[in-house]
């Protein structure tokens, strides 16, 4: 096997598993590097590999498992609400343009949360990349049955939507563009007439970026406090970007330098806005970088509500 000729595939292969069962960007790297030092001390071995694919499969899964009961206590501690980094649509690295359906949004990545280590493998490797039972019992080292089984089970735990996401869905495009002139116009009506009666608002800051503790419900109390943040960071010059993150529309905020400072994910469903994710937290936007302060904006505007 030519590393240098297979690299280009099984990069992205590995990071689209790796990042399918962390939900992280940076860990889902850490990840595909460990996984091509591992193909590369084989080859440089004198091993052979005879299916390249299944072995870069094999050791992502095994090593996402690792890093999956590594972070166990540390998510526990986690400060606030905990969501995924984002991956934009229009990321430049070739390794991050995998297949953004449903298996990538925020909210079955948020859900595999639920799920432990070779649950959320067994998951993704079926539901996700279309695994047969006998290739996932030889990955996770169980037999079929129980690889039925632990799937059975994740299901009952995950709901993935009915439908999977359209890049080209034109009513989503057209619901986000009105919500976006809305929050510019400062017009809470008009915010409100595009999201959901029960719309969840949720932020992950981590402790480290100023963002609520706990979900916000209702189409009125999301709307007034979206607008004003909007008119809070008007006065900073922050800007929005319009983009896609996690097979979603999303907006991309950023500082008058243009360090991004959140990625704003929205669900649309039944034609209206139903749950907004902001992602805060600097550790999960390194992979955007240069990334900016918000607490260093707040110091400057005085009081700023959490966002």
């Amino acid at each position: 096997m030519d590393l240098a000729v297979e690299a280009p595939t099984l990069r992205p292969l590995m990071f689209s598993i790796a990042y399918r069962m962390l939900g992280s960007v940076a860990d889902a790297e850490d990840v595909v590097q460990a996984g091509m030092l591992r193909l590369h001390e084989r080859t440089a071995g004198g091993q052979a590999i005879d299916r390249p694919d299944a072995f870069a499969s094999t050791v992502a899964t095994r090593l996402s498992i690792d890093a999956l009961r590594s972070a166990h206590r540390t998510r526990e501690l986690y400060v606030g609400p905990w969501l995924p980094e984002p991956l934009l649509v229009d990321d430049e690295d070739p390794a991050h343009r995998i297949e953004q359906d449903e298996t990538v949004s925020l909210a079955v990545l948020t859900m595999l949360e639920r799920l432990g280590p070779v649950e959320r493998a067994v998951f993704v490797l079926r539901e996700a990349l279309g695994f047969d039972y006998a290739e996932i019992a030889r990955i996770v080292e169980r037999d079929q049955a129980a690889c039925r089984q632990i799937l059975h089970r994740a299901r009952q735990r995950v709901t993935t939507g009915s439908a999977r996401y359209n890049a080209d869905d034109a009513d989503a495009a057209r619901l986000v563009g009105e919500f976006v002139d809305a929050l510019r116009a400062g017009d809470v009506d008009a915010v409100m007439r595009v999201l959901s009666d029960d719309v969840v608002f949720t932020a992950d800051g981590g402790g480290r970026a100023p963002a609520i503790q706990r979900p916000m419900t209702g189409d009125l109390a999301v709307a007034r406090f979206l607008v004003g943040l909007m008119r809070r960071g008007a006065t900073l010059g922050v800007t929005l970007r319009m983009t896609r993150a996690n097979g979603e529309p999303c907006i991309v905020f950023r500082s008058s330098d243009g360090a991004t400072l959140s990625v704003l994910t929205l669900h649309v469903h039944d034609g209206a806005i139903g749950a907004i994710a902001n992602q805060l937290n600097p550790d999960k936007l390194q992979h955007l970088a240069p990334v900016g302060d918000l607490f260093a904006l707040v110091r400057q505007e005085g009081a700023w509500p959490s966002t």
